[in-house]
């Protein structure tokens, strides 16, 4: 397969699918609909991308206004959504195997967790979803000509201040709102990389697993920070009726 700069940028935040274009196309767009077309596929929920910004010449490029719907038994429209996503590309990589990202850097995501009176929740909804639509490790995809997909790994991903809300609603409380240290994922499809259409899923599963992990930690915290105001509440009121 020819091998260039555009093979590394099309489906890195959601889903996988072809990363390849007719060289007489539009890049930014065919990555614009690749994203929002089997993101929603992997996903279950709809995938829209505002815009799309690469250039293969400086081995960057951007990803902007990126929202993954909730699935509707949810009252928040979206369960993630992000301004920008940037990309370094590794361009020295290009020629061997894998190729490699240096580093994705994913700015203020913003993350709706709701949770449900069973202890489920959004975010486990979507990653049941994403495990039930990645292509199983072992058989390579095919790209259209017949070759194997270009291996890839992903050195670094940040997600920097992801802006946390969670809905305590289910349980008689509330929403919460917090913002969380940076999240960073290392060395994403190991040493010898994952195939292109299983990279994307693989980074969206561990994304959204370690705002699951911050989520219900912050959950346990505000129900017990909470249970805990009541009994002082409960024991100042025994007090004054007691002593008046």
């Amino acid at each position: 397969m020819k091998i260039i700069a555009s093979i590394i940028v099309v489906l890195l935040l959601l889903g996988g699918g072809a990363l390849w274009f007719l060289a007489n196309g539009s890049l930014n767009e065919y990555i614009k609909n690749q994203i929002e077309t089997v993101g929603t596929q992997v996903t279950e929920q709809t995938v829209k991308v505002r815009a799309v910004d690469i250039k293969l010449a400086s081995g960057a490029g951007s990803i902007l206004g990126v929202n993954l719907a909730n699935p509707k038994s949810y009252s928040q429209p979206n369960a993630f959504a992000l301004d920008e996503v940037t990309l370094d590309i590794n361009l020295e990589s290009l020629t061997s195997t894998p190729i490699i990202i240096d580093a994705i850097v994913i700015k203020s995501p913003q993350a709706f967790v709701q949770f449900t009176q069973t202890g489920g929740s959004n975010i486990q909804d979507l990653l049941d979803a994403i495990e039930r639509n990645t292509p199983k490790a072992g058989a390579d995809a095919e790209d259209t000509a017949g070759g194997a997909e270009p291996k890839i790994k992903v050195s670094k991903i940040i997600l920097a201040g992801t802006a946390l809300t969670i809905d305590l609603s289910a349980f008689g409380n509330k929403e919460h709102s917090a913002t969380l240290p940076d999240i960073t994922l290392s060395n994403v499809g190991g040493d010898a990389g994952l195939p292109a259409s299983q990279l994307g899923s693989e980074i969206v599963k561990q994304a959204l697993s370690k705002i699951w992990q911050q989520a219900k930690e912050t959950q346990k915290k505000k129900l017990t920070d909470d249970a805990k105001e009541k009994l002082k509440e409960k024991a100042k009121k025994k007090l004054t009726d007691l002593f008046g």
